[in-house]
């Protein structure tokens, strides 16, 4: 049976978060610079949101770019703008005729301002849309954004707007760049590498974790069907015994 058939709709995740990890080992295995994996990436991209808007899947987020990626070489951090502004200037048409929303998280005042103002354009073009929301998470960092959350909570205490009696974890969230968006139920990782490196630190708390050995530029929307089918398999318990999820189930 094709392994789309084999899929519960009615138990998909409604946020699937990705590390879109081994573009520039997948360009070394083809004798390749490494900038080429990133190009070869785009097109996983392309694939993986058309896979989880056919699917009905809510929330897509993909880390494109982490804080730390802005200590690679030069050139490479050079390259990387360049695509990503013209990937989004590329795209942008069809998210916006798919109906499907862009949203960006991270420290985007680190980004050259070329590359902000596509990424405005974009937002702009794409806010109406109703259809899957994807995120993408640019010079971005976990711990970058809970030290963000926590000084902006702390300025909102000393300035007497807060009580610190107040302070749950819905006050966390409400300080995160993800607030607007619930937490992902899977977060699947290529390339063989299992951590999450930095990546949505406090978000990830209860996903389902899958790891794959396929790089990046390779991942397609069969390899998604697999993450989800394994995803499926797994029973989730939050803390609770196996008899307590099937009593309320």
């Amino acid at each position: 049976m094709d392994l789309l058939q084999q899929i519960d709709k009615n138990r998909l995740p409604r946020h699937i978060a990705i590390i879109m990890d081994g573009n520039g080992r997948w360009a070394k295995e083809q004798g390749q610079d490494r900038l080429f994996g990133h190009y070869q990436g785009v097109e996983s991209v392309r694939d993986i949101v058309e896979g989880c808007a056919e699917l009905g899947i809510g929330y897509l987020t993909l880390y494109a770019f982490s804080t730390e990626n802005w200590d690679r070489p030069q050139y490479e951090v050079i390259g990387l703008m360049e695509l990503l502004v013209k990937t989004i200037r590329g795209e942008v048409e069809s998210l916006n005729k798919n109906n499907i929303r862009l949203h960006v998280i991270g420290d985007i005042n680190m980004l050259p301002d070329y590359a902000q103002r596509e990424l405005a354009e974009a937002l702009q073009i794409t806010k109406e849309n109703t259809g899957l929301q994807l995120i993408m998470a640019l010079s971005y960092s976990g711990r970058w954004e809970l030290l963000n959350a926590v000084k902006s909570i702390a300025y909102e205490v000393k300035s007497g707007r807060l009580n610190v009696e107040e302070i749950d974890q819905d006050t966390l969230q409400k300080y995160l760049t993800t607030s607007e968006f619930p937490d992902p139920e899977l977060m699947i990782r290529t390339s063989g590498e299992y951590r999450i490196s930095n990546f949505l630190l406090y978000q990830l708390a209860y996903a389902e974790l899958y790891f794959t050995q396929v790089r990046w530029p390779d991942f397609r929307k069969q390899n998604l069907y697999e993450a989800l089918l394994d995803y499926q398999h797994r029973e989730r318990r939050f803390g609770k015994t196996s008899e307590q999820v099937i009593s309320v189930s």
